[in-house]
């Protein structure tokens, strides 16, 4: 076996997961055109890579990852057939079927994840500030279910409760959560409520003691 023949061998796993650059790809191609042998392990080489480009890593929700001994296990079984063979294996065995069977574990779990939910609308709205300490803005994303609000705010007083009412058109109050106060801090919140977006007329903001904080006409 020649040192190039070799070389291009050990380069075949790379190959297939089209890992190469372009200067090693045009160096595996020269060779394949003249080689039998390396086209034959190439052919042996491509069932194992396909399913890896059909993993989405968008789609998977963790990193996934073999059973633990796994490689080890690989390593172990493909050393005793050499050990009764005889035969040397080239080194893209070993990454290629570890690659493999990490794909088996990642497929299944990027099916879980997908479809990702559709992106829902987000409404900013305009908001009243009845305490000076306050800094506020607000926006509204319309649920099936109701409405929620996201609440980005600094100065609400630090530790004391405050009260989120969205009032329907027809006059409802209907309640969509409560915060603590984060002071000075920047918070960010989510509220929501039963009261659907086409039918919410606005929502306020109280204190502890009822003290009206901010309102937001919709």
């Amino acid at each position: 076996m020649s040192d190039e023949h070799r070389t291009v061998v050990e380069m075949l796993g790379a190959f297939a997961l089209d890992q190469l650059d372009d200067h090693e790809r045009t160096r595996v191609l020269a060779h394949l055109d003249s080689c039998t042998r390396c086209r034959a392990e190439l052919d042996d080489i491509a069932p194992l890579a396909q399913p890896l480009r059909q993993v989405d890593p968008h789609t998977l929700t963790s990193t996934p990852a073999p059973p633990p001994g796994l490689d080890d296990s690989i390593v172990h079984e493909i050393r005793s057939q050499q050990a009764r063979t005889g035969q040397v294996r080239p080194r893209w065995v070993v990454p290629v079927v570890a690659a493999a069977l990490t794909a088996i574990v990642a497929l299944p779990l990027g099916y879980l994840a997908a479809p990702s939910p559709p992106d829902q609308p987000v409404e900013p709205v305009v908001v009243a500030i009845e305490d000076r300490d306050v800094e506020a803005g607000a926006e509204v994303i319309p649920h099936t279910w109701g409405m929620e609000i996201t609440l980005a705010a600094s100065g609400f007083e630090a530790d004391e409760t405050y009260r989120v009412v969205v009032t329907s058109d027809d006059g409802r109050r209907v309640s969509a959560g409560e915060f603590i106060g984060t002071g000075d801090q920047e918070m960010t919140c989510n509220l929501n409520s039963s009261v659907l977006r086409e039918d919410a007329a606005g929502f306020e903001v109280r204190s502890e003691a009822g003290e009206l904080v901010l309102t937001s006409s919709l």
